[in-house]
């Protein structure tokens, strides 16, 4: 059944052996929202993302993206995300470009903005180079032009401010505020609280797996 909300979690875990990485989170967010999840190492950030996108099952609660539950509608859910994680998953050898085309086809989208997007990304004077050659902040920027491709109804930032220089930066904010105005709903995970605060709607402080602060994101205590 389909909600109101583009994510919708109610008393969310996850558990890995013994240690609870995620315990009782709830929160929804209305199409179109920015929310910033901030916390330290461990606290769950990370997990959240990757439980909403079905990365990983959760062991307890419930969530919906879309209105789709992550559990038994993960396909459907699937088709709404992009996540960008930690590692990037790209194609060593394949090009810039071809790393795009693959995701393209599996899609079932054009290929006809992908030279714009490596543009975008400031990658097209690399976009026939191989992957293998890129440094850790090349292929960051490859991985948001494969967000923008796919054109998600919910994206998730799992610390995008890593790897990149302050030109990377801007960069972040840009397609946070493009999203945005396109009408994507955008979780952002990270530590860079005062950059994030200020493209951020909302925010939601994590404490050992539990939301510790809830508020507004100008409001997001700097600690």
């Amino acid at each position: 059944m389909a909600t109101s909300a583009d994510v919708d979690a109610k008393n969310l875990a996850r558990r890995y052996g013994r240690r609870w990485a995620l315990a009782d989170v709830s929160f929804t967010l209305a199409g179109g929202a920015v929310l910033m999840v901030a916390g330290p190492n461990g606290s769950g950030k990370s997990t959240l993302l990757r439980t909403l996108s079905t990365a990983v099952r959760p062991d307890g609660g419930s969530a919906r993206i879309g209105g789709f539950d992550v559990v038994r509608e993960r396909e459907d859910v699937r088709k709404l995300v992009a996540l960008l994680s930690h590692a990037s998953y790209l194609y060593d050898s394949l090009t810039a470009k071809q790393n795009l085309a693959v995701v393209a086809d599996h899609l079932g989208r054009s290929r006809a903005n992908i030279d714009a997007l490596l543009d975008r990304v400031a990658l097209g004077r690399r976009a026939d180079d191989t992957v293998a050659t890129f440094s850790a902040g090349m292929r960051k920027r490859l991985s948001f032009a494969r967000v923008l491709l796919q054109e998600p109804r919910v994206a998730m930032l799992d610390e995008p401010y890593g790897q990149l220089d302050p030109e990377g930066f801007v960069l972040v904010e840009d397609v946070v505020r493009e999203l945005k105005a396109g009408g994507t709903t955008v979780i952002i995970a990270t530590h860079q609280l005062a950059r994030a605060s200020a493209i951020a709607d909302e925010a939601m402080l994590l404490e050992a797996g539990r939301v510790a602060w809830r508020g507004k994101a100008s409001e997001v205590p700097q600690r």
